[in-house]
């Protein structure tokens, strides 16, 4: 696991990291309270945050056992209400709670259920957010595995890097595409906004292309919004299965002693 880093200095725009957590899941319920090495899965998704060293992080909670065992950890958490459609809207209700008046420019979204994920992502998430023009940041890791070139479940982002590992997204798909030799890119769904991108993001109604392929970032470039990609190595786990929670148990697993 990446050691915890710290910024020389304040990170431009102020940002927060919100980590949207609710305990509502069809296929792993209470997902957020699952122990992960003595320690609710959570909490270790909340230590990551803070281990980029990036800013303020913030769980923004569907249930009070969840904003419990995260303040119980020494961390924040506010609740939000569990009717809300998206991840995107509990980041915004909390974001209006935590910062009523508007000091963080920059919000980077971590989902809830990423235990083993290198806090190198999310600052890499946020520098690609203070590229010109980027309304929306994320992350995509080029496709390795053949199978995963057509399954629907893997999401594809459309767009060519440049020799930095920077590309601004074109378009996000469960095809394979786009067609022909060459790379194909996973998308991962760790976002970074401009305060004012999620205000407007939040308040558009579900795209037809969004409604289609049942993606929620096309919402925002069928509106016209900026998506700038960063390229990484590896697609970190995503815990939705028991399987997917023993794998990172094992991950996280101390080192036995020699």
């Amino acid at each position: 696991m990446t050691a915890k880093t710290a910024p020389s200095k304040a990170a431009a725009g102020n940002p927060v990291i919100v980590i949207p957590a609710r305990m509502a899941s069809s296929r792993l319920p209470g997902k957020p309270l699952a122990d992960i090495c003595g320690v609710p899965m959570i909490v270790q998704v909340w230590r990551r945050a803070s281990e980029s060293g990036l800013g303020r992080v913030v769980i923004a909670a569907a249930e009070i056992e969840v904003a419990e065992a995260v303040r119980a950890a020494g961390g924040e958490a506010v609740m939000t209400d569990p009717d809300l459609p998206s991840g995107s809207d509990r980041v915004w209700a909390a974001l209006q709670e935590i910062d009523p008046d508007g000091t963080h420019e920059i919000i980077i979204n971590v989902q809830g259920d990423l235990p083993t994920l290198d806090p190198a992502l999310i600052r890499l998430a946020y520098e690609a957010l203070t590229r010109p023009g980027a309304d929306i940041s994320t992350l995509a890791a080029e496709i390795s595995d053949e199978t995963e070139r057509t399954n629907p479940n893997v999401v594809k982002a459309v767009t060519t890097f440049n020799a930095q590992g920077m590309g601004r997204a074109l378009y996000f798909t469960r095809a394979t595409a786009p067609w022909g030799e060459g790379p194909l890119y996973h998308h991962i769904g760790l976002y970074g906004y401009r305060r004012s991108a999620l205000a407007r993001f939040v308040q558009l109604p579900p795209s037809p292309l969004e409604l289609r392929e049942k993606l929620e970032q096309l919402r925002a470039l069928e509106a016209g919004m900026s998506i700038e990609v960063a390229l990484v190595d590896t697609v970190p786990l995503g815990v939705d299965t028991p399987a997917d929670l023993e794998k990172a148990r094992a991950a996280l697993a101390p080192s036995a002693p020699s």
